[in-house]
């Protein structure tokens, strides 16, 4: 299990996020219990060259994420699939574990059944925002073990390959180019 509590997370993450939201309790939650099924309890220490997360939101989660697991987009060791589903993946590379975790929807109505609007004078995501706090894991998430393939080419370290677009001059790093009639294009040109 991860080694830091998550109220002590959970103010961190908002503090690098800028306010604290019912998508920083939802991102904090997932990252604790994907971290949890794949064996990293030390994200951001010995387990930190273990660790690839997916993120398939740009949203408040995702900053969640990336504050409890340091996980970035610099570090190559987060990737943004453009999904727009509040998920993530977490992938444990030396052991191959991985398991995807999603938000359930069924979450804002139990929400709103802890928390309801009329009696507390709350606004619907400050009561999202309360009972993600203290609901079940299960009421929050649904999760599945999943196989992970990762090409040599994303993983993280330095890049593997390194061309010059024939059409634009600008350099293209892990075969992002297309090859065509044994020119390499980058994708802009390529669409252009």
């Amino acid at each position: 299990m991860i080694t830091a509590n998550f109220n002590e997370l959970l103010e961190e993450s908002a503090k690098i996020h800028g306010h604290l939201c019912a998508g920083q309790v939802i991102g904090v939650r997932m990252a604790i219990l994907g971290l949890h099924i794949i064996g990293i309890s030390e994200p951001k220490g010995i387990d930190r060259k273990k660790l690839l997360v997916f993120v398939e939101i740009d949203r408040c989660a995702t900053d969640a994420i990336q504050s409890v697991t340091g996980c970035s987009l610099g570090h190559r060791t987060m990737k943004f699939y453009d999904y727009g589903k509040m998920a993530a993946t977490f992938y444990n590379i030396e052991t191959s574990a991985a398991v995807r975790v999603v938000a359930r929807e069924e979450a804002r109505e139990i929400a709103q059944t802890m928390y309801p609007y009329s009696k507390y004078g709350y606004d619907k995501y400050t009561a999202q925002m309360l009972a993600y706090q203290t609901m079940t894991t299960e009421e929050l998430f649904t999760w599945a073990n999943v196989s992970v393939n990762v090409k040599p080419e994303d993983m993280p370290g330095r890049p593997l390959v390194r061309v010059q677009c024939s059409m634009c001059g600008e350099f293209v790093q892990d075969n992002r180019h297309i090859t065509r009639d044994a020119r390499h294009i980058c994708k802009p040109c390529f669409k252009g």
